[in-house]
């Protein structure tokens, strides 16, 4: 989700007016999208319609989202929760700089749009599209966490070792963040993504949590 703000998370650099053009439409085609699938659903919403509704034409939402499935999924925290990492106190322990950006991310865009946090989860949970694509990405995230996970441990970022940390910890929080939706968001966030967490630096526990 773009945030009509920016997000307290790190410092952003002044962007140019290319720069700012671009984000304007991206959020205008987003808002366009929620929109519409709350009025109507997904599977009725066509990219005709978020064209139109966002004021640019079908092929705009294409070179920005390549499918209806981004424009859900697509957003900007990635660089900056890896910025936000990479400025974390060097002797940290890297599952306390996690901590610290996720919960951080999370009060971010909370504050932004909460009920567009729900409704992109409820998707994921209930669009097969949308879960699929999602998996699809993950890759691209873990390739930004190996970059991180590289740096602060020394190993190389294609080594096995990374590659499998990263996707973990990738696959981990969106498994919280599925969870989330499917219990009607009754528990808190934070508190999922923390377990999550737990599972990845302790392994399973032994007892029911």
């Amino acid at each position: 989700m773009t945030p009509a703000r920016p997000l307290p998370l790190g410092d952003r650099p002044q962007l140019g007016l290319r720069e700012r053009k671009k984000i304007k439409t991206r959020t205008a085609i987003r808002t366009a999208t929620y929109a519409l699938i709350k009025e109507q659903g997904y599977d009725a919403t066509t990219i005709e319609q978020i064209a139109e509704r966002a004021e640019v034409s079908p092929s705009t939402v294409f070179r920005y989202f390549p499918t209806k499935e981004d424009i859900v999924l697509t957003d900007e925290y990635d660089p900056l929760m890896l910025q936000e990492l990479r400025a974390r106190p060097a002797g940290e322990s890297w599952m306390d700089s996690v901590r610290h950006v996720m919960h951080k991310a999370i009060d971010a865009m909370m504050a932004e749009s909460p009920e567009v946090i729900r409704v992109r989860a409820h998707l994921a949970v209930q669009v097969p599209a949308i879960r699929s694509r999602m998996v699809e990405s993950m890759s691209e995230t873990g390739r930004l966490l190996r970059a991180a996970l590289a740096e602060r441990s020394g190993l190389a970022p294609d080594s096995l070792e990374v590659r499998v940390y990263a996707m973990s910890l990738v696959g981990g929080l969106m498994e919280a963040n599925m969870s989330w939706a499917e219990n009607g968001f009754e528990d808190d966030l934070h508190d999922m993504v923390d377990r999550a967490l737990d599972v990845l630096e302790h392994g399973l526990p032994t007892e029911k949590p």
